[in-house]
């Protein structure tokens, strides 16, 4: 060991001022350690014993699995086949995905067209999908500046209201959105942030599936090395916190349109939604449950987002027809939910928000505890808030006329254990 004295000072192993390395070995990764004091070789060929060298292999080694592990349990749960999706598409073949795409932004919205265009890197931008499959829109300057420019361009041509939104989130932006409405229904202000979000969290999505498979490749590889591994759990991880951000404010942005298109003036899916989180947590339900059931609140009446505006326009008696549109609303918005795949696990709560205790609502005539409970919540806070609003045929009532109105029919419509909780809360 003298030659060890002789070329480095003990005073050279205690850490110094801003140093935020130590000698002990034990405390953190040993290879980072010993390297960083730049005594790997020393130490390896002279203190370091072969079965602790195999071990630090097997740790190297495990690190590396245990990242690999980390990763495919990321993808499992966000590949475009699982539930990340906005669309739920699952063909290989883009016209199909994007077609798709663009139906469902044309019903959401009641447009004339919605037409999607994309550019891939360092290609010219180009038409991707319709809603009415035609094959020959064009690529205008104007759809051109958007992509370019990244702003919003609104167009009145013909009597038609044109406005093209650029995909894009913070990361980059792909290409651009064309809707067309007649200008005597221009879009309103809550459908064009509905779009702005929709826009960029298909952007979001497509970037996530980008990302999947380039850490897929890595994780197959067998020389894969553990800083491109930390590297590529460090961008997922980014990505999906701002998929999460993107999410909630589309349910927040979908749940305005729906009030609006339903011609709600008191935000009543906010109300709703926030009277249902607010039984979670008198419950004390869990986070993730409350949460479900906040978002299904939201969300209960989103059948109304694929219903003809015109229709709720309608003043007199409706047709049969037209009533029957309505009373099926929950059934649409069920249908439409099930294509957000990110959504899936709120669907059981709304499909069941119309059945009653006693077993004689729809659709299924569940009774009792058979009805999910977060459908049982979500039925309670929106009969008090419905109560509590005004409406084009009666005055808002009062917090003790409603709960009485919602007492009485405890154990007939309602939960009375929810009602029992509400009544509490309110009293």
């Amino acid at each position: 060991m003298d030659n060890f004295k002789d070329s480095r000072r003990n005073d050279d192993l205690l850490p110094q001022d801003g140093d935020a390395k130590t000698i002990c070995l034990l405390e953190n990764d040993p290879i980072e350690e010993i390297f960083a004091l730049n005594l790997g070789d020393f130490l390896c060929e002279h203190l370091i014993s072969p079965d602790f060298a195999h071990k630090i292999g097997d740790k190297v080694k495990t690190k590396n699995e245990r990242l690999k592990d980390q990763l495919m349990e990321l993808i499992s749960i966000y590949s475009i086949d699982s539930t990340l999706s906005i669309l739920g598409f699952n063909s290989n073949e883009d016209y199909i995905i994007y077609n798709s795409i663009a139906k469902t932004i044309k019903l959401m919205l009641s447009l004339e067209k919605c037409v999607i265009f994309l550019a891939k890197k360092d290609e010219p931008i180009k038409l991707a999908g319709t809603s009415n499959n035609e094959t020959e829109e064009k690529v205008t300057s104007h759809i051109e500046k958007s992509y370019k420019d990244e702003e919003v361009i609104v167009l009145n041509e013909d009597n038609k209201q044109v406005i093209i939104f650029p995909m894009k989130n913070k990361f980059e932006c792909i290409g651009a959105i064309e809707t067309t409405r007649d200008m005597s229904r221009p879009l309103e202000a809550e459908f064009i942030e509905l779009l702005k979000i929709t826009a960029g969290l298909f952007v979001t999505s497509l970037g996530i599936q980008k990302l999947i498979e380039q850490v897929k490749r890595v994780v197959n590889a067998e020389d894969a090395a553990t800083s491109e591994l930390l590297r590529l759990r460090a961008q997922l991880t980014a990505i999906i916190g701002d998929l999460g951000d993107k999410q909630q404010a589309f349910v927040e942005k979908l749940a305005l349109a729906v009030d609006l298109k339903g011609k709600y003036k008191n935000h009543h899916s906010q109300r709703t939604a926030d009277l249902s989180k607010e039984i979670c947590n008198f419950l004390e339900l869990n986070e993730k449950t409350t949460d479900l059931i906040y978002y299904a609140g939201l969300l209960q009446n989103i059948g109304k987002i694929t219903i003809d505006e015109q229709l709720f326009d309608k003043k007199g008696k409706l047709s049969k027809e037209e009533w029957d549109k309505l009373q099926e609303h929950p059934n649409a918005g069920v249908s439409l939910l099930m294509n957000i795949n990110f959504m899936s696990e709120v669907v059981p709560y709304i499909h069941y928000q119309k059945e009653r205790w006693d077993g004689l609502g729809k659709p299924e005539g569940l009774g009792g505890f058979s009805i999910p409970f977060g459908s049982r919540i979500i039925a309670v806070a929106d009969a008090y808030c419905a109560l509590t609003e005004e409406r084009p045929h009666r005055a808002a009532l009062s917090n003790n006329e409603a709960l009485e109105i919602i007492k009485q029919e405890s154990a007939v419509k309602w939960d009375p254990n929810v009602v029992n909780a509400l009544v509490k809360m309110k009293s």
